[in-house]
């Protein structure tokens, strides 16, 4: 076997041993991670990567394989000075350029994709590039065509601080390029509209690419009658009624809408068509994916039309009423109560919504004049269907400023006594509107009272809101009424058909706080006990909601709502944990969520910083449960769970790895958290080395992972702080024989000598360690200090010490002095 070929196998065994790895085996994944990281800095990894995409070989090589590859060049393009010197080769271009023709058909839409950032980003570095790249699209398939112009534009308006070695000048002159190809591209996208309409899938990549474009302005010199006549933009408002390609739509119509001023006059003449064909049926069946994206699209319009709107036209007016429908009182109050947030935003907009009251109590008045054919006064059918469209917004006027201002705001002004005749149309008004409100918080208690009294499911609550924290405050105040067993019994009945509902979060949470308080009034421990398993039982449903999500491939092809129903999923598992992990009764409940979390595929696959960086929201989900786990559990649970924490450790160190901020952050936050829980531990019970203790669990844990730890954090100054005051303070206890200073001196040196040489200067290694641990040593005793007696502070205020902070310099002049040196492939 010759070199290239060995190289490429052993990236074969790399790749599988990553991502197909045995779960016991982590020290052979980490390895596997670290070669990678080694490969993909040498100028080997461009034959061996370009190799794999032009592969003759029938079948293909793996799917995971070939994204790997991909993914390498577009990072080594991105990154030249660290990547082993140079720009990439030519024959780069001519490999990617035929793997997109092959695997636009073949491989995964997430493969393709790569490929085509991978040559957006060659085309940003070379000149003449996009020129070039045009000019050999035309031999590309349709669909790799699409795929790469949708990206293309992407270089021009996304932030590139991961780049390297592009100017403001380089790109300045790639933008001007890409946009003398807009009339072109704008051709090729009409043609692709008309061959939609009967492809979802392809409508929604049509949708994509125009939303790329559009971004950059491709719309910018066509005259405003051209363009608001424009067969795409037609295209993109038929597509408002594809539910598939429904959010993409929207995205266009708000992008081009905030961008051309004439545009908002065109979306106006359709105001009656989205309210009667799209809004009214997504208010009844309760759609809140339609209702959100067409009250965002719907309130662009008005910000930057707000002249036509004043006009009140017909159009304007049945804008309004679709907004009034869709109050933005609404969406404040079914924000989290908790929340600075919300609470911000009440007081912002309370005088808005205050004058809003006014405006309203004078638009709903009685016409005096008016009069039926007996010569009473009545209320024109107008007017009476304008009250009724007002009930629900006067209710969340009324929770917005708050029941003593609404109450205020309805009795002042001197009406009353203004003079001796009355005011009797204002004053009819007035008690219309508060009447309005107490009739809505009285249906909602009724619709409970009645509940209560049948077992009869409300169909149909005013607000699903309103009802939930009803149900709360009726379980707090009423708790000896509540825990009686017909009444418990209904209780269930509503935790068990939550997932039906299709409730909020929010909601969910006020619920399960509702059934919390009576349960926990029940006398008799052992029922109570039962009754709680018997709650938290129904929190499973949440698991197997995640499990379900690793096996919907189509759901996974689609981010926004991959994310959505992720974090559904993981936050029915923090009901669990944050809710009842502190009870010991329950411990062995979290520890069994735990596992059937971890054994989820998706999880499995996190094995490398590369997978890492293809699901982040992933690994923010599990780190965090993780943090939530070991700050929440009782002692008797994490003694369980080691075997699982020990797993989650491994996987967050080779995650704190990933390119992307967010999964790398994350990952690192949960291993500081279980830094500061194993030193709390050590603290509290420093004399007591018992092999049945969650502080000696933990230490056991650390002490097994030690190298690996030290191996792919050398950069966190933090976590590396935490790791040495642990050491240290073990060295000083008869936990000596787990965790010591020796222990911290073994891995640093493991991991220096792991460098290959070329990567330290002559005589770094032999002057490296000595330093760093006088400076981990003084880092650790700030820490150390930090922690007890009278000195604990504010979360990371031990990195204020002299200590900490010379750690913190040391670890970023290394990054800084390291970053460009190249690494040469591993034999």
């Amino acid at each position: 076997m010759d070199e290239a070929s060995e190289l490429r196998a052993r990236l074969a065994a790399a790749v599988h041993a990553l991502n197909h790895g045995a779960q016991h085996d982590p020290s052979a994944r980490l390895a596997a991670n670290q070669w990678l990281l080694a490969l993909q800095r040498s100028p080997q990894a461009w034959g061996v990567a370009t190799s794999l995409l032009v592969s003759p070989e029938n079948p293909p090589p793996p799917a995971d394989l070939l994204f790997f590859a991909a993914q390498m060049l577009r990072r080594k393009i991105q990154c030249p000075g660290a990547a082993g010197g140079g720009g990439a080769p030519p024959h780069v271009l001519d490999a990617l350029l035929l793997a997109a023709g092959r695997f636009c058909y073949l491989g995964p839409p997430r493969l393709l994709t790569q490929i085509s950032l991978a040559l957006a980003a060659l085309a940003l570095r070379a000149d003449g590039g996009v020129e070039g790249l045009f000019a050999r699209m035309r031999h590309l398939p349709e669909p790799a065509v699409l795929e790469l112009l949708t990206v293309l534009p992407e270089e021009v308006v996304q932030d590139q601080s991961g780049d390297t070695g592009v100017d403001a000048a380089a790109r300045g002159r790639f933008t001007r390029e890409v946009m003398a190809h807009a009339p072109s591209v704008l051709e090729f996208l009409l043609g692709q509209s008309d061959n939609a309409a009967a492809d979802d899938e392809r409508n929604r990549r049509v949708l994509r690419c125009l939303l790329s474009w559009v971004r950059v302005g491709c719309f910018s010199e066509m005259p405003p009658a051209a363009l608001a006549a424009h067969p795409l933009l037609t295209f993109a408002f038929n597509s408002l009624q594809v539910p598939f390609s429904f959010d993409v739509a929207v995205e266009v119509m708000t992008e081009l809408v905030s961008q051309y001023q004439d545009l908002p006059q065109a979306f106006l003449n359709k105001m009656p068509y989205i309210r009667e064909a799209l809004l009214l049926p997504a208010l009844a069946n309760r759609n809140e994916k339609i209702i959100a994206g067409l009250v965002c699209l719907m309130c662009e319009v008005g910000q930057a039309a707000p002249a036509l709107v004043a006009e009140g036209s017909v159009q304007a007016l049945a804008l309004a009423d679709a907004l009034l429908r869709c109050s933005l009182a609404h969406f404040i109050l079914e924000s989290d109560a908790q929340t600075d947030k919300r609470n911000a935003a009440q007081e912002l907009f309370s005088p808005v919504f205050s004058s809003l009251l006014d405006a309203l109590l004078f638009r709903a008045q009685i016409d005096t004049d008016e009069h039926d054919t007996d010569g009473e006064l009545c209320i024109p059918d107008g007017l009476a269907q304008f009250r009724m469209n007002l009930e629900e917004l006067l209710v969340d006027i009324c929770l917005l400023i708050g029941g003593s201002a609404y109450i205020n705001k309805i009795f002042s002004g001197g009406w009353v006594l203004a003079s001796q005749s009355f005011a009797w149309k204002e004053v009819e008004v007035r008690m219309y509107a508060l009447s309005m409100v107490y009739k809505s918080f009285g249906d909602v208690i009724g619709s409970y009272s009645k509940m209560l009294a049948s077992s009869q499911r409300i169909s149909k609550p005013i607000s699903s809101n309103a009802c939930s924290l009803a149900l709360r405050k009726l379980c707090e105040d009423g708790s000896s009424f509540m825990n009686e067993p017909q009444n418990l019994e209904i209780l269930f009945w509503i935790s068990e058909g939550m997932d039906a509902g299709n409730l909020r979060i929010e909601d969910e949470e006020e619920i399960i706080s509702a059934i919390t308080h009576a349960l926990c009034s029940v006398l008799v421990k052992e029922l109570r006990k039962s009754l709680l398993a018997r709650l938290l039982c129904s929190s499973y449903s949440a698991v197997e909601k995640l499990i379900d999500i690793d096996r919907d491939q189509s759901l996974r092809q689609n981010p926004a709502a991959y994310t959505e129903a992720l974090n559904f999923a993981v936050h029915g598992l923090h009901s669990v944990v944050e809710e009842f992990g502190h009870k010991e009764e329950y411990g062995a409940l979290c520890v069994r969520t735990f596992e059937t979390l971890s054994s989820a595929a998706s999880i499995s696959t996190l094995n490398s910083s590369y997978t890492c960086d293809q699901e982040p929201d992933l690994v923010e989900a599990y780190t965090n449960f993780a943090s939530t786990f070991i700050r929440c559990c009782p002692k008797e649970a994490i003694v369980a769970s080691g075997s699982l924490l020990e797993l989650s450790f491994q996987k967050a160190a080779i995650c704190s790895t990933a390119m992307h901020r967010g999964a790398a952050l994350a990952a690192m936050s949960y291993m500081s958290c279980f830094l500061d829980v194993s030193l709390a531990a050590a603290l509290e019970s420093r004399e007591c080395l018992s092999d049945g203790s969650p502080g000696v669990v933990l230490a056991q844990i650390l002490a097994r992972c030690g190298e690996g730890l030290m191996s792919n954090v050398h950069k966190s100054a933090t976590i590396l702080q935490q790791l040495a005051a642990l050491c240290s303070l073990c060295e000083r206890t008869t936990w000596k024989g787990i965790l010591s200073w020796d222990s911290l001196c073994r891995w640093l040196q493991a991991a220096v000598k792991s460098m290959p040489s070329e990567y330290l200067r002559q005589g770094e290694a032999e002057m490296i360690i000595p330093l760093w641990l006088n400076v981990l040593r003084d880092a650790a005793s700030d820490y150390l200090h930090s922690r007890t007696a009278d000195n604990v502070r504010n979360d990371h205020a031990y990195m204020q010490g002299k200590g900490g902070r010379t750690l913190k310099r040391i670890v970023r002049d290394f990054a800084e002095s390291h970053r460009n040196v190249p690494m040469p492939c591993p034999s």
